[in-house]
This record gives structure tokens, sequence and C-alpha cells, in this order.
């Protein structure tokens, strides 16, 4: 039975996490679908339209380290509560910003919702808490599947949502704030192997430099930086630029869905990938989908235009970030998991945070127009996979010279 038990907990944790991603997550397209928009309608100058949605990611990057540690010190349970606090009140205060005409309050509504997200990227560590090195993969893959359902009914509660009250976007923020009461209830059933706080654990943790200057680590942090951060940049102005060029918002909600069900769907059998092919393998794939995606919008700004270079961002983010996950949580023991964990999560939300807020300057600011402003949007991402492209070959160098 003792044999038996780690692997029972662990298996029931994966269901609550793909629920609690299900459920919680469908807020995250939701958000990123209708922020920049509420945020036209508030912001004096259109530059500031996706301020935000940098609010929710910046609010994610300051979180990050202290949700981590405070999950490393009593248990996840307590730090996924605590975003889905977060959550709730980001709702209640964005909409009630929304009912006031405030700009200013609906940036602070925006950065508690930042917090829900900071821990809702830790549901993918939490699958890997007592599994398997083998089946770590899988169970970062199956957490993240739980986004398919998200990405269904998060862009639906927006379409049923965006008009019911004579403001636009209320009901949608309470919408959210409704997700967050329920989906809490969902880790009564989270159970976290037990904290070890010996002397002797806090010994053997390196330090932060130590840490950065493991190259295993530091590649899979440049790797997530800039699969997540690209992705953003891209997806952040993509409601923004299929309004501005003639579409309706509608439209704009069905293309967020297709992104984020290519961002899940891959889910099911990446993990598969990774365990036949390698994680250098599948992040190599994923930096290839992301500027193919940049290079269609390139190409047009037609309604399919949107939907295929929406569709490859989000098979690449998948295989990008499922990839570094992986090769993160591989490169470093239990007793260090809220250290690099959170330093993890701190260096990709800084770079998403820096992508959100360069991602509504550049379209709204670059060119005066939406189809130039959109193409700045595209030509940004390719200094950004050169940077991880670099990184993950310095890596794969120095993985086949140790071969020999």
């Amino acid at each position: 039975m003792r044999l038996t038990s780690p692997y029972i907990m662990a298996k029931r944790n994966l269901i609550v996490l793909v629920l609690a991603n299900a459920l919680l997550g469908a807020q995250m397209p939701m958000m990123f679908t209708i922020a920049g928009l509420a945020g036209q309608s508030l912001a004096v100058n259109v530059c500031f339209a996706t301020l935000p949605i940098t609010m929710i990611v910046l609010a994610s990057m300051l979180s990050a380290y202290p949700l981590s540690m405070l999950m490393q010190r009593y248990s996840r349970r307590v730090g996924f509560w605590t975003g889905a606090v977060a959550g709730m009140l980001g709702g209640l205060i964005s909409a009630y910003a929304l009912y006031v005409g405030s700009f200013a309050i609906f940036l602070i509504g925006s950065f508690f919702s930042g917090t829900y997200m900071s821990a809702q990227g830790f549901y993918r560590f939490a699958a890997t808490d007592g599994t398997t090195p083998e089946f770590r993969p899988k169970a970062i893959s199956y957490v993240m599947s739980g986004g398919l359902v998200a990405a269904v009914l998060g862009t639906e509660l927006v379409k049923v949502t965006s008009d019911l009250t004579v403001i636009p976007f209320i009901g949608s923020y309470v919408a959210i704030a409704l997700l967050n009461m329920c989906g809490a209830s969902l880790f009564w059933f989270l159970k976290s192997p037990p904290v070890d706080r010996s002397p002797a654990m806090h010994h053997t943790a390196r330090s932060r430099i130590m840490i950065l200057k493991d190259p295993k680590i530091s590649a899979a942090i440049a790797c997530a930086m800039v699969t997540y951060g690209a992705m953003n940049l891209v997806m952040t102005s993509t409601p923004l630029a299929i309004v501005g060029c003639g579409y309706s918002a509608n439209n704009a909600a069905d293309v967020v869905r297709f992104h984020v069900l290519a961002m899940y769907l891959p889910s099911f059998f990446t993990g598969h990938l990774i365990a036949r092919f390698g994680v250098e393998k599948i992040i190599a794939c994923g930096l290839t989908f992301l500027g193919l995606a940049s290079l269609v919008a390139l190409n047009g700004t037609t309604l399919p235009h949107f939907f295929i270079t929406l569709i490859l961002l989000g098979v690449g983010w998948n295989f990008g970030f499922i990839g570094a996950t992986t090769a993160l949580v591989d490169a470093h023991g239990p007793h260090e998991s809220g250290r690099v964990q959170g330093m993890n999560d701190l260096f990709v939300f800084g770079g998403v945070t820096v992508a959100s807020f360069a991602s509504g300057g550049l379209m709204n600011c670059a060119g005066g127009t939406p189809q130039s402003g959109w193409a700045a949007v595209n030509y940004a991402v390719a200094p950004l996979l050169l940077i991880a492209a670099i990184s993950l070959f310095g890596l794969i160098k120095r993985r086949h010279s140790q071969h020999f």
C-alpha cells in the first residue's frame, strides 16, 4: 500500500489539476479577448489600450516567486487558493471600473487577475509532484489539455456575457469572478507531498546565481521566455488587429478560440513526442511554428490569415513551452522546486510583461494603420526567436559533446 499511495496521489492530483485548468483557466481566453478592447474604450490614449494585459502579466511576474515559495513552505493548495481569491477580486474590481469608467481602477483589477494567472502557471509543475521522470512530460501535457475546455468555455462566455449590460464587458468580468468562486472548491481534493522542512534540505539548495549558471536551467528559462513572450506579443494585438481591419468582436473571439484550442489540443501527444524524440527537438519544432505564424501574418490580413497565424502560434507555444517546462523540471531536485520554478516564472512573465506592453505600442502607434501595426508586431518576433535558437543550440551542442 505504501508503494502505491504516491502513485494514487499523483493520479488524483492530475485529475484535479486538469479540471481546474478547464474551469478556472477559462478566464484567461476571456481576459485576453476583452481586456484590450475594454482598455481601448477607457484609455485616453489608444497606445495604452493593451496596458491592462500588461498589468496582468506584470502581476504574474511579481507574484510568481512569492507564490512558489508559499507553495514550497505550506502546500500547492494554499497557493492555488490565493490565486483564485485574487482572480475573483480582479473580476469584481474590473467590472466596477467599467461601470464607473475608470481606466486606473481597471488596471488595478487587471493586476489582481495577474496573480491568478501566475498561480495557474504552477498547475503544470504541481502535476509532476510525486511522479517518475518518465511520466513528467505526459503529466504536464495532460494538465495543459484542460485548456481545450477552457478555450471553448471562455470564448463562449465572452459571446454570452459581453453585451448583457449597457456597458460592454461588465457581465464578462462578473462571470470571471464567479468562475474563481466555483473553481476554488476543486483544490479541497488536491493532496501535496509532505513538506520537508529539515535543515539539510535548506543547506543542499543551490544559490540563485548557481542555479542560473546551470546551462540546462538557463536554456530552459530562455526558451520558455521567448516561447511565451512571442506568443503573447502576437496574441495581445490580435483582437485589436481584427477589429481594426473591419471585422467584429465575435470574429476576434472565434480566432482566439481556435488559437487557444491550438495551444492545448497538442497536449494529448506532446508528452509522448518528447519521450520519443527528445525535449530539444520538440522545442525546436515549437520555435519553427512560431516563425511560420509570423510569416503568414505578414502575408495578409484576411480572416483566414488571422486564423492560420493564431493556430500556428498556438501549436508553437505548446511544443516550446511544454518542452521548456519539461527541461526545467528535469534539471533540479524537489528541494529546489520553489526557488527554481519561482525564478523561472519570474523571468518568463517578466518577458511576457515587456512583450504585452510592446504589443500595444507596436499595434497602435507603428505606421498609423492597423495593417502596418500588425506587421510591426510580427516583425518583432524574429529577434526573440533568434535568442531562443542560440540558447537551444548551445544546450544541444553541450549535451552532444558530453557523449564523446
